[in-house]
């Protein structure tokens, strides 16, 4: 078991898989809105705090192995809009 799979191990047992829906569907709108303002050069730091920062905005979406999705509350655009304030958000006020 790789280190990173033992710090989501509770009990013997392993957490890893339970996952937040929003992840992946914000990376996806993090690439295209870094994309569309032509941010050639971003930084780690400022991807990383408007991931985070995009996430926080949204309503979690957890769900483990063998979850039927039978609908998504969280709506694209609403995604959008989270991942564009985000990134404009860290931009404007750098750490």
């Amino acid at each position: 078991m790789s280190d990173i799979r033992k710090k989501y191990t509770v009990a013997g047992f392993d957490l890893y898989h339970v996952r937040n829906r929003n992840e992946l569907r914000v990376i996806q709108c993090l690439q295209q809105e870094i994309n569309r303002l032509g941010l050639k050069n971003i930084s780690p730091d400022v991807l990383e705090d408007s991931y985070a920062l995009a996430l926080n905005r949204l309503p979690p979406r957890y769900t483990q192995r063998g979850t039927i999705v039978l609908r998504d509350p969280v709506k694209t655009p609403t995604i959008e809009e989270a991942v564009a304030h985000s990134i404009q958000y860290v931009l404007d006020n750098p750490k």
